[in-house]
């Protein structure tokens, strides 16, 4: 797909925020474990995203969802910079680092999926229904869930807890409000209908 040249303000958002995080990611990151060598080429694909997806048909400007990203995008670094003031305690290392690839091969794969229709905020590009796109209706932000307990089985403390806390508060808003977007779209209660569940499989 060729380059748009003409870039909307949500686009060049998206791309000033990935390459921070690529900086801060490099940064906060002394030795890439094998789920940062897959965050790093996820983040290079939401570059080549940000460049050349299509102009959302309908999109979700409130502060409310604005505040929601903010905040999704922060937690995590957050966590890092706070365990660099104040160390955590380690639970079980071993099923954190295994928890931690399995939500960073799982955010890979829905992001390949998404492809031009990923963005930072809620919107309708299309939908996706192939893939962990079948399992559950937001298999990204499952992928951040199983993350965070891998962090934080790695190391944690209570202040971690309460960031990742404070982070699935705003993934659960931007779910619903993703879900009020999508639901302009005319496969959306046929899609709704055959993937039941939001989140967790089995669950919501």
């Amino acid at each position: 797909m060729p380059m748009t040249l003409g870039r909307t303000p949500a686009d060049l958002l998206l791309l000033v925020v990935t390459l921070g995080e690529l900086a801060i990611l490099v940064r906060l990151t002394p030795s890439f474990e094998i789920a940062d060598w897959i965050y790093l080429a996820q983040h290079l694909v939401v570059l080549a995203i940000a460049l050349t997806r299509a102009r959302p048909r309908a999109q979700d400007h409130s502060l409310p969802a604005s505040g929601a990203v903010l905040v999704s995008y922060a937690y995590p670094y957050a966590q890092m910079l706070y365990l660099d003031r104040v160390p955590g305690e380690p639970a079980w290392p071993r099923a954190g680092l295994v928890l931690v690839v399995a939500g960073a091969c799982l955010s890979f794969t829905s992001l390949l999926t998404l492809g031009r229709r990923f963005g930072n905020r809620p919107a309708w590009r299309g939908l996706a229904r192939v893939g962990p796109y079948r399992l559950v209706r937001h298999p990204m932000y499952l992928s951040y869930v199983i993350a965070d307990v891998g962090y934080n089985f790695k190391e944690w403390n209570p202040g971690t807890v309460l960031m990742v806390l404070a982070g699935w508060a705003a993934l659960l808003y931007r779910i619903r409000a993703e879900e009020r977007v999508l639901g302009e779209d005319a496969g959306w209660p046929a899609y709704r209908s055959l993937v039941r569940y939001r989140l967790l499989p089995g669950l919501w």
